[in-house]
């Protein structure tokens, strides 16, 4: 088998009947690709690499397995490339490891046999669709990733079993059942947790041009968010950015005093790195994520962004000569982003504990226009959009959340549990101050029409109350150590404050 075209990363091989399968891994002269499309005699190659210097007749070798990872120990805190290359020269390569499970012991998918304790303590579990009885076990000691730990005797035979697990990214890891999403990620960001919240396990979309901080808005996410640990996707965005990314988070300290990094892991795919990795870091991103929620841990997932990994799939549709759709981005573009944000979500994993993955999207729209493909579906898909404004980033306002445009469909959901651990007026309190904002857009209009002669004493109240709130309340400082991180109680008390201290008792009584 050997390379007979080659089009940038994509590649042409001639074959035999049945030598190839969908989404196997191949290496393409040293170099790693997917089989992405078969034909008869001809197979298409996606090469997660430069393709420069390939040349025609260049052996191709099958590694009969799809694209997969190797889940084990050491990661978190790591900084990996879109296939998942680890970035750092020094790699530990052995594990202080305490053993759970004991000769004799019956275990079920899902069941921890051994835990190696590191920032994140890492559960090595048993995989899906095995269960059977230990008849070897290690002792508490030092080993590799692959140092045998276990052996497991099934129906099917003996499995020995390590710390390490090997997964396909594009499989979805299975769960016991779903659960509704009923807890809210809190992140300290006021506009957010008070008045567009997302739930554990939920899904959201940060549409905006450039400049108006969508980078920005996922960082201070990440940094304050109560999520156990944070996988930052940069998946083609400015190698600059990536780098601030690194240097930030290397210095930075949670809300818990821990350093940022502990609870953090790095996919750094910037867009001067292969076009194919990038199309390949988000499921990168997503399998780890689902490693982490299977250990009971709630994890959060900032991607950014995704207009430059739909970006990707067009270019490969396109080398592949395939119809293009709106804007010339791929038919499956939907089904693709469909089958990414799905695979959030709050559940009850194989061992019977709960966790969670959370999916906060950076969306780029060219020229901030929301009516384009990516963002347009990318509404489908998402339980929270927070539209990003330029004029509110230009006039320094941020995060630059427009409240006229964004939206969060939790909000039902999550009410029960701000009212049990806040205040039973806080959803009423959010609602005021979001109607308080409508109303002076309305009343800015009706303004530039009639004057301000023509409004009412309530009107100027509303105009009042709506500049403190967007002066006060919705905008923060995330360079002033008081400002940067706001605890829900203190937000509560802010709206408490807006509304009776602004808007009078007989408003307050009438909306009540």
């Amino acid at each position: 088998m050997s390379v007979e075209s080659i089009n940038g990363p994509v590649i042409t091989v001639t074959t035999t009947e049945n030598d190839f399968a969908m989404a196997e891994m191949v290496m393409v002269g040293g170099l790693p690709g997917e089989v992405i499309s078969l034909k008869p005699g001809v197979a298409t190659i996606q090469v997660y690499e430069n393709t420069a210097g390939l040349k025609i007749g260049t052996a191709v070798k099958k590694l009969n397995a799809p694209m997969s990872l190797t889940l084990r120990p050491g990661l978190v805190g790591g900084i990996f490339d879109g296939v998942f290359r680890n970035l750092r020269r020094n790699v530990e390569t052995e594990y202080i490891t305490k053993i759970t499970a004991c000769v004799g012991d019956f275990l079920s998918e899902g069941d921890t046999f051994a835990i190696v304790e590191e920032s994140i303590s890492y559960l090595a579990t048993i995989p899906p669709d095995t269960s059977g009885k230990v008849i070897q076990a290690a002792e508490d000691g030092v080993y590799s990733a692959d140092s045998q730990i276990i052996l497991l005797e099934t129906e099917t035979g003996k499995i020995p079993l390590s710390l390490s697990q090997t997964w396909p990214i594009r499989v979805p890891r299975p769960v016991r059942r779903r659960l509704s999403s009923t807890m809210p990620l809190i992140t300290g960001q006021r506009v957010i947790d008070s008045l567009f919240p997302i739930a554990k396990g939920g899904t959201c979309a940060i549409p905006g041009g450039f400049g108006t901080g969508k980078t920005m808005t996922q960082h201070q996410i990440a940094k304050h968010c109560d999520a156990d640990i944070i996988i930052y996707i940069g998946c083609g965005e400015r190698g600059n950015e990536m780098t601030e990314v690194l240097e930030d988070f290397a210095k930075l300290r949670d809300t818990k005093g821990q350093p940022l990094l502990s609870r953090t892991i790095l996919i750094a795919n910037t867009s001067d790195m292969p076009v194919a990795a990038r199309e390949a870091s988000i499921y990168t991103g997503i399998t780890l994520a689902e490693c982490y929620r299977d250990m009971g841990y709630h994890v959060a997932i900032m991607a950014d962004s995704t207009s430059r990994w739909a970006e990707a799939l067009r270019e490969l549709s396109s080398r592949l000569g395939e119809i293009p759709a709106e804007e010339g981005y791929p038919a499956y573009l939907a089904t693709r982003l469909s089958a990414f944000y799905s695979r959030a979500g709050y559940v009850q994993n194989l061992s019977g504990t709960e966790g969670s993955v959370t999916i906060i999207a950076a969306v780029s729209p060219q020229g901030g226009d929301f009516s384009e493909p990516v963002t347009l579906h990318t509404k489908r898909f998402t339980g929270c959009f927070w539209a990003l404004d330029k004029n509110l980033a230009y006039a320094r306002h941020f995060p630059a959340i427009n409240p006229l445009q964004s939206y969060s469909n939790f909000t039902d959901l999550l009410d029960p549990w701000y009212i049990k651990n806040i205040s039973p007026l806080f959803p009423k309190y959010r609602e005021k101050i979001i109607n308080t904002l409508a109303e002076e857009s309305v009343l800015l209009e009706t303004i530039k029409i009639t004057g301000e002669e023509a409004l009412s004493p309530d009107d100027h109240i509303t105009l009042s109350t709506a500049k403190k709130i967007r002066k006060t309340f919705t905008s923060q400082n995330a360079y002033d150590p008081a400002d940067t991180y706001t605890p829900l109680a203190e937000q509560f008390k802010m709206m408490e404050t807006l509304i009776k201290e602004n808007l009078g008792c007989c408003q307050e009584e009438r909306l009540f």
